[in-house]
């Protein structure tokens, strides 16, 4: 199995959690958004919504795809029982302490600022990601092991053969049409606490994994071949725009959402897959940001929203706003106080937990 550090997966998860920051905040500016739990401006900006239809199709399922990759990474050098603890360690405590601590903050900004009385309203909210990406972990361990144990098997060749050439990627896309086919979800892209959203979201959690179980022939394939699954990927979307006023069939928009992702992961590992200490401090930030940004987003809303001024400058000032005091939050508290980091994914500060164990052994 691959030994080595994928910057690029690394970058890709840092950029769509990034993407996912300005996915929530342009929601702000929608009609719709409070029929979705979301403070609503006054004065929407529809405009913004064209491009974030291009994004919303494939945003989600890239991030379980690379958490699937991620999932691939941390079993090289764990037992099933190591790999449990750790899983469970950074991401169902995380979602827990989310559950309980966190979501019910932006509950708290959303009933202020309508006048609402503050009740305590716990809820998956933004973390039901967290709760899916715990349960695939749990089915796919027997799997994901016994395909480890049998690494350099009849199973691992006939998938790297398949690779290997350009279609191959293209065919994981039957999967992901069989699902709508057979989900048959009313919007495609309403992923959140959705069957849909819970099975395409196995999928590409599993496919995440078996990608780069395959090894280096994949990436080759995507590299050589990114701009034709992109040119696939904009003619699907200029169709989905043109023809279908955004909401093409299902098994189009799968179709579509997997050339997306084959492509993106093409550049990634054509422009991405080195080491810089910005990816190196955001690839620990992004996670703890993820966490906390819904709280911080809708107090931002709340701060510039009732102002005069043009709602484009707002949503500039709430993109600001949010980008900014979640960096801070996590600079100065979570990466800060010990304690805390694994109720945000993080590890704890081990010369930390050393000093603390020795100032108990002299008492």
């Amino acid at each position: 199995m691959e030994t080595y550090r994928r910057h690029d997966i690394d970058w890709l998860r840092v950029i769509a959690i990034g993407l996912l920051l300005i996915y929530h905040i342009a929601i702000i500016f929608q009609p719709w958004a409070m029929l979705i739990g979301f403070i609503k401006s006054n004065d929407s900006l529809e405009g913004l919504w064209k491009p974030m239809t291009m994004l919303n199709v494939w945003r989600i399922p890239l991030l379980f795809f690379v958490s699937g990759m991620g999932f691939f990474f941390a079993m090289r050098k764990r037992n099933w029982k190591q790999l449990f603890l750790e899983r469970t360690n950074r991401i169902l405590l995380p979602f827990v302490f989310g559950f309980v601590a966190i979501t019910p903050l932006h509950m708290f900004i959303f009933q202020g600022y309508y006048n609402l009385p503050l009740t305590y309203y716990s809820s998956m909210g933004h973390l039901w990601f967290l709760g899916n990406i715990f349960i695939y972990v749990i089915l796919l361990l027997p799997i994901c092991f016994y395909l480890k144990k049998y690494e350099h098997g009849k199973f691992k060749r006939g998938l790297a053969w398949i690779m290997n050439h350009p279609i191959g990627p293209l065919l994981i896309s039957l999967f992901f049409i069989a699902e709508v086919l057979l989900v048959k979800p009313q919007i495609f892209a309403l992923y959140a606490q959705t069957w849909h959203g819970f099975f395409n979201g196995f999928l590409a959690f599993f496919f995440g994994y078996l990608l780069v179980y395959s090894g280096n022939a994949f990436w080759q394939t995507v590299l050589k071949w990114r701009w034709f699954y992109a040119i696939i990927a904009l003619i699907l979307y200029g169709l989905r725009f043109i023809e279908f006023n955004m909401e093409s069939p299902s098994y189009l928009m799968a179709f579509e959402s997997i050339c997306w992702i084959l492509a993106v992961f093409g550049v990634g590992y054509k422009y991405l897959n080195k080491p810089s200490k910005a990816l190196s401090y955001l690839s620990k930030a992004v996670y703890p940001i993820y966490i906390i940004h819904m709280f911080v987003l809708f107090a931002g809303a709340s701060l510039f929203l009732p102002m005069n001024i043009d709602p484009i400058w707002q949503f500039m000032a709430v993109t600001v706003f949010t980008i900014l005091m979640s960096g801070l939050i996590y600079e100065f508290v979570i990466r800060r106080i010990n304690f805390l980091k694994p109720l945000f994914g993080l590890k704890w500060n081990s010369k930390l937990v050393l000093n603390y164990r020795a100032i108990i052994k002299k008492f």
